[in-house]
């Protein structure tokens, strides 16, 4: 798949269909599963692809550039997460520069009451699960390399305070987004929650959960409290895999309903948290069953191989809340959003899943 990925788009930039460079967060989804391709194949094109994308995006002097700090867009964050491995291995102070510029952007990220991060400015008071994966994991690895405990604090605090506000403690899932002042049009008048379970946001959580963890000390209580938080996640997203194709849909919670499908994005990422959380010992053994059958569904459904390439069908191309023209977090909205081809928020999940599957002795042949 990756090879595939550098055809489709000789430059790194290039991914998510981009006619421009620009710093965002796709990119850097996918550019992360290369990383971690790197590091146990040791091929150095993945290394110098990332890197590629990397110093096509940041100047002489470590400005990001297309990146707007005033914005406090907690998308923006994700791609920082490859400086990390690129300042360790190369010293270069533009990535320094850099990732410092991002984890000032969460220091005075605008909060809820309680301390959680907005998603962005203009989503006023709202935190949205994507928003776990984008800036969380980055946080925590940010506290572990430059001994930034208020950082640490800061991470363990957002998905704890995204399971409070945003399970339902009967399902056990978790709905998209959470407003605290419930002035919204899609905020449930009571709870502030979203009317919705998307399929893709439950996986942004997931995934968030199993990187958080890996940034944590094993002595300090977050291990403890994330753990609790992905076990019981872990529980609902086996409960709701389809028992046929052993896939997620798009709504996770509607089966079978008109307009509803099997979702690729969602369902590599749950693979990939699933996978991580047992070859991690996050999860029990028995969490492997529901990901290897997840991962045989999405190589037997949804990868086509064409003309030397392999292909992710059936991603979720965009979903989100308010905005404009405003979208209103009904079943109507998640199922008539565009889907693609070989989107990029499918194609990396595909990849770390990959890898995780190979960890646990399976692999997509």
């Amino acid at each position: 798949m990756a090879q595939s990925v550098m055809k489709r788009n000789p430059s790194a930039w290039m991914i998510d269909f981009m006619d421009r460079p620009v710093w965002s967060y796709p990119q850097g989804l996918v550019l992360l599963s290369f990383e971690k391709l790197y590091l146990v194949s040791g091929k150095k094109e993945y290394y110098d692809y990332i890197k590629s994308y990397a110093d096509e995006l940041i100047d002489e002097q470590g400005t990001i550039l297309t990146y707007k700090y005033e914005t406090y867009n907690i998308d923006m964050i994700n791609s920082g997460k490859l400086l990390f491995h690129l300042y360790a291995e190369t010293k270069d102070p533009r990535y320094l520069t850099a990732l410092n510029t991002l984890r000032k952007q969460l220091k005075f990220q605008p909060k809820t009451s309680e301390g959680g991060f907005w998603h962005k400015l203009r989503y006023t008071h709202q935190m949205w699960l994507d928003g776990a994966y984008m800036g969380t994991p980055f946080l925590l690895q940010y506290a572990e390399v430059f001994g930034d405990n208020t950082a640490r604090e800061q991470g363990i605090h957002q998905l704890v305070l995204m399971e409070k506000y945003l399970r339902d403690p009967h399902t056990g899932l978790l709905y998209h987004g959470w407003d605290e002042s419930k002035f919204q049009q899609w905020a449930d008048p009571k709870t502030g929650r979203s009317p919705n379970v998307w399929g893709r946001a439950m996986g942004w959580y997931a995934m968030a959960l199993v990187d958080a963890l890996d940034y944590i000390p094993e002595d300090h209580y977050g291990q403890v409290q994330l753990r609790g938080i992905l076990e019981r996640l872990a529980q609902a997203i086996i409960r709701y895999q389809d028992p046929k194709s052993k896939l997620w849909y798009q709504v996770i919670d509607r089966p079978g309903e008109q307009g509803n499908y099997l979702e690729a994005s969602a369902s590599c990422m749950f693979v990939y948290a699933l996978a991580k959380g047992v070859n991690k010992g996050y999860l029990k053994p028995s969490a492997l069953t529901a990901a290897q059958e997840g991962y045989q569904g999405i190589i037997d459904q949804l990868i086509r191989e064409e003309a030397g390439e392999i292909h992710l069908d059936q991603v979720c191309a965009v979903a989100g809340l308010g905005g404009d023209p405003y979208r209103d977090g009904t079943y109507e909205y998640y199922i008539n959003e565009k889907i693609k081809t070989n989107d990029p928020k499918g194609i990396g999940p595909f990849i770390l899943a990959s890898l995780e599957m190979e960890k646990a002795g399976m692999s997509g042949d």
